[in-house]
């Protein structure tokens, strides 16, 4: 029983639940439309359970860091209590504009991601630095093309050519956008891949095992 429970009823849930929505895809009929539309509407409900339990789950570990005083444990003291009183005035007084929640998104975790997409730029700068070496023709290539779109994009470039832009539009419309609708249809590829093997039985990471 307990075998049927941890492996085969997940499966099979993953297996029809997987199979409605491409026969709704493919086939148009009505009610099966209407199913799939329902199922996802449940999807979105167990999403929520979901998250909040990741949230009871974020919440144990980090009462067991502070227990335990592990590295960095005054962090965790934080986190929890920015969960703590970010939750409470969410639940009991909302999240619209004016109020605590809103306050503390506005002025708290608003900076914070401004700050961690900002020191992306230091990593994006270093990893073009690397990349761009011309050790080989390829590098070359791409070093010559990033050179001429970032000075297309620039009022310097248009100073030193005048069809510069020009130039750089054509290689952001043609041979970028090729390389970009050819990783686009890998990446579709492998999300179909990965889909069937799940639908099917064969990748079961989801379960917990190899």
């Amino acid at each position: 029983m307990s075998s049927f429970l941890s492996k085969q009823l997940p499966m099979a849930v993953a297996f029809f639940a997987g199979f409605v929505m491409i026969v709704a895809f493919f086939s148009g009929n009505a009610f099966i439309s209407w199913f799939s539309q329902q199922q996802l509407k449940w999807i979105t409900i167990v999403g929520g359970f979901a998250l909040l339990l990741g949230v009871a789950s974020i919440t144990r570990v980090s009462l067991a860091h502070v227990r335990q005083r592990k590295t960095n444990w005054p962090y965790k003291v934080v986190l929890l209590a920015f969960l703590t009183v970010s939750s409470v005035f969410a639940i009991f007084q909302g999240t619209e504009q004016g109020t605590v929640y809103d306050w503390l998104f506005q002025n708290m975790n608003a900076p914070m991601m401004s700050t961690m997409f900002s020191m992306l730029a230091f990593f994006i700068a270093s990893a073009a630095y690397r990349a761009f070496r011309a050790r080989t023709l390829e590098a070359t290539i791409l070093l010559i093309t990033a050179t001429i779109v970032m000075l297309g994009r620039v009022p310097l470039g248009r100073a030193i050519f005048s069809y510069l832009p020009q130039v750089t539009d054509w290689i952001m419309n043609y041979p970028n956008l090729s390389v970009q609708r050819g990783i686009i249809i890998g990446a579709a590829l492998g999300a179909a891949s990965m889909s069937l093997r799940i639908i099917l039985g064969i990748e079961r990471t989801y379960l917990g095992r190899s």
